[in-house]
């Protein structure tokens, strides 16, 4: 008699479910100025379903797989956890409601991307490109499927470390569309600190100054602190004002990893977001 052969069966995993039901992610955004794909993350505020008749200030952050899913971060399991930080702020009526788009980084190419310079040793120095992408595709994409206003004064762009360089550096370079720079843990030291020769040239010319959150952790180095002093310094020099339109904070026991970074996300937001300008900018 034949034997009979049982079918094998393979245990199918569950479907996850996403990280915050406000998150939605478009997947495989390609660009004409750059190759390859990325995903990019949006997070909403409650209530952004129910009230259709309002517009929203826009956070664009970099390495946008590290802020709200554990099952992506570069540290497995470490986000910034921007969706829950922002439900609490904007709940605690510390910060405007506002959405907040997570552009991922591209793998391997990432240091080219975020760094606005070649360096004769590490590459990179391909920011322009990640500019453009930014702001000519990556911004009327957001607009055109959110609720957004627009201007400078509603359009922020930050980051941490390379990605905290490059925001710093786009919005230096394009001030009447990025009003508001969260700089966190920048890599100013990127190519002899070109970004203090970029701040001094440019400085002089800007006819608007975006307003800016800087900090580096007290963990980090002690050059990576040397650096944010500077880097504070020069600010100053060129105009803008601590608790104005800038603030400077040395984050005690700060590190170089998610777990700090986000940690500091609601005094970011707040500085940057504050709840008490919604009827000035609504």
């Amino acid at each position: 008699m034949a034997t009979q052969i049982q079918p094998q069966t393979q245990a199918v995993p569950p479907p996850r479910e996403p990280p915050h039901p406000r998150v939605r992610k478009h997947a495989r955004f390609t660009s004409r100025f750059l190759p390859g794909e990325r995903d990019i993350s949006v997070y909403m505020p409650a209530g952004y379903d129910e009230d259709r008749g309002r517009s929203y200030p826009l956070l664009i952050l970099q390495d946008g797989q590290n802020l709200f899913d554990p099952e992506t971060s570069f540290i497995r399991g470490k986000t910034w956890r921007i969706a829950e930080h922002a439900d609490n702020a904007i709940a605690a009526g510390e910060v405007e409601p506002l959405v907040i788009a997570g552009v991922a980084n591209a793998g391997e190419r990432r240091q080219a991307e975020y760094t606005p310079t070649r360096d004769m040793k590490l590459g990179g120095g391909e920011a322009n490109k990640y500019a453009l992408m930014v702001t000519r595709e990556v911004l009327p994409f957001l607009h055109a499927y959110y609720r957004l206003r627009s201007g400078p004064e509603a359009t922020g762009i930050g980051g941490s470390s390379l990605g905290g360089l490059v925001s710093l550096w786009m919005g230096l370079r394009h001030p009447d569309i990025f009003g508001k720079l969260a700089v966190l843990s920048p890599s100013v030291w990127w190519n002899h600190r070109y970004i203090l020769a970029y701040l001094n040239d440019i400085g002089p010319e800007l006819h608007r100054r975006p307003s800016i959150w800087l900090d580096a952790g007290d963990q980090e180095g002690r050059r990576t602190l040397t650096d944010a002093d500077m880097l504070h310094a020069r600010l100053r020099k060129q105009g803008w004002r601590d608790e104005v339109d800038l603030h400077f904070e040395t984050i005690e026991g700060g590190t170089h990893d998610e777990a700090s970074w986000a940690e500091r996300v609601r005094p970011m937001l707040r500085f940057l977001f504050p709840a008490d300008r919604i009827g000035e900018l609504r």
